[in-house]
């Protein structure tokens, strides 16, 4: 990398500086001098910046005495490149204190033992400044060009990490939402793992311009944003307080050209989201869609590799939303929900409607099927956690996720599947959101369909139904209870808070009503389902 800064060491080479001395400050020769300013007050902080070179000829600042050190101490603070002391006129030499404080500061302290023209000095130096600033535009323009034109190239991201690096001779890496890991030079692909260690699985999330210390070497952070979403993160293998304005400036216009490849790549994704959304809602509503269009959208089907349906129930948006708002929120609730499967490894496909997301994840199907779960509780627990007002509120959603299965044309049940979760969920009978966990109520869902329900529910429990109505009281919920004890009187007893006596009045009722052998195996297997069938009942 070229030097881009005008140092004090830079400043001694001129010509106007060849009959000075360096008395102190030997290891500060390579602080930046930003500018040059002549002081001769001793009340001077509101005239420095930082990084100027003071030209003075200590006619206020008394650098032949100890007294100095206080002057010095506060130009110190203001962060001064160096000091320039003209000997003669009122300062005639530099007290030994002074070159003390000056060597362990790192103060460059540079002497003139003749009379000089600051004026000269400060022309000089300014027009160096300047032209050093006009040539750093002039590179950065010149590279921002580059990089734009290497973004029209195939595979733009890793050309742009080279061109970056042959500027900055540093090593850059750039991870995506996706997964896919861009990485200039080769040998740096060994600090990927731990990168990713660092910052947990999820890359986009890490906050802008964090040093992450890996391995005993600062890495810092560039997250790369579109619509207000990460989609990457560029890590530049340098801390943040060693780069420069002119490196900032640099890796800013790489950045903006990678922006405008994710962002074209983003258009395209988002076309092939509208075919997506079409051709899922055809599936899901049962409708006949050919094998091409299936294959352009959906990943090919094989032996095992499958999905599950994953349905998210959302709260519904505001309904006074501007032109283009919801568009907008469905955009980013694709972009966002899709890029959380990808990191937990599902081949997401989406369909995003006002109150529901759909979302089919196909994968490959793990060994242990506790795995697979573990992994879709896990998403859950992340959207959850959601809190992006006007796009999604994680807490306020339901999930239904629907069994496990391989062919797209079944895709319409996989979505009453979920349906029917989330169903259960919400009417309090169940607490899951996995299909296949919902047990009898599988059975009984279908016999509410098909109007079957009512006859059966009044054939195991009608003549008790008919006589808590008619004297207001609670046998059903005796009867309910008394089942899920596995007969037990004394505990059954316990949980409804009544003598023993008052049971036993009460069961010798309940066998009145459904006969002496209602506890046998079958017939006791059929009023529990009829039970479950009340309770669902209710909610509908």
């Amino acid at each position: 990398m070229e030097k881009w800064q005008v140092t004090v060491n830079d400043v001694l080479s001129r010509g106007l500086f060849r009959e000075c001395k360096l008395v102190a400050g030997h290891g500060g020769l390579n602080r930046e001098v930003k500018w040059t300013h002549i002081l001769e007050i001793s009340e001077f902080e509101s005239f420095i910046n930082g990084g100027e070179l003071i030209l003075t000829t200590g006619s206020s600042i008394h650098f032949d005495s100890p007294n100095g050190i206080i002057y010095l101490d506060k130009l110190r603070k203001k962060d001064i490149a160096g000091i320039c002391i003209e000997l003669g006129t009122h300062v005639k030499t530099i007290h030994p204190d002074i070159i003390q404080y000056g060597n362990a500061h790192h103060i460059p302290l540079i002497i003139f033992d003749t009379v000089v023209k600051f004026v000269d000095i400060t022309q000089d130096l300014h027009t160096l400044i300047i032209n050093h600033h006009h040539h750093r535009l002039n590179q950065i323009n010149i590279f921002s060009q580059e990089v734009n034109k290497l973004s029209l190239m195939p595979n733009g991201i890793l050309k742009i990490l080279k061109e970056l690096y042959s500027h900055l001779d540093i090593p850059v890496i750039f991870l995506t939402d996706d997964s896919k890991t861009y990485y200039y030079p080769p040998l740096v692909k060994d600090d990927i793992p731990s990168i990713k260690t660092s910052i947990g699985q999820n890359v986009t999330n890490t906050p802008l311009y964090e040093s992450n210390f890996l391995q005993e070497t600062d890495y810092t952070n560039f997250p790369i944003k579109i619509v207000g979403n990460n989609c990457g993160n560029l890590f530049v293998k340098r801390n943040k307080k060693d780069l420069d304005e002119f490196s900032h400036s640099l890796i800013d216009r790489a950045i903006l050209a990678i922006t405008q490849i994710m962002l074209r790549n983003r258009t395209i994704e988002e076309r092939k989201q509208n075919l997506e959304e079409e051709l899922i809602r055809k599936l899901l509503q049962g409708k006949d869609c050919a094998a091409d269009d299936i294959q352009k959208v959906l990943p090919a089907q094989a032996k095992n590799f499958n999905y599950r349906l994953f349905l998210i129930e959302t709260a519904s948006p505001d309904m006074e939303l501007k032109d283009g708002e919801w568009e907008e929120i469905k955009l980013q609730q694709s972009l966002m929900i899709r890029s959380l499967f990808k990191s937990y490894g599902f081949i997401p496909s989406l369909s995003v409607s006002k109150n529901e997301i759909t979302v089919i994840a196909s994968f490959f199907k793990q060994e242990e099927a506790k795995k697979d779960t573990e992994r879709f509780t896990r998403i859950i627990e992340e959207i959850g956690n959601i809190e992006e007002q006007k796009i999604l509120i994680g807490k306020n959603c339901r999930f239904g996720i629907s069994n496990i299965k391989n062919d797209y044309t079944e895709l319409s049940k996989s979505y009453k599947e979920a349906k029917d979760v989330i169903f259960i969920q919400s009417s309090n009978l169940l607490q899951t959101y996995f299909f296949e966990n919902i047990g009898v109520y599988r059975i009984l869902l279908n016999l509410l369909e098909n109007q079957k329900l009512e006859d059966y529910i009044h054939e195991y429990l009608g003549p008790i139904i008919r006589h808590d109505h008619e004297n207001k009281s609670n046998l059903l919920g005796t009867l309910s209870t008394y089942l899920n004890c596995l007969g037990s009187k004394k505990e059954t007893a316990e949980r409804l808070f009544i003598v023993r006596q008052t049971l036993y009045h009460r069961l010798e009722k309940i066998e009145e009503l459904l006969g002496k052998g209602y506890m046998e195996p079958i017939n006791r297997q059929a009023i529990e389902l009829a039970l479950a069938a009340h309770s669902l009942k209710k909610q509908t």
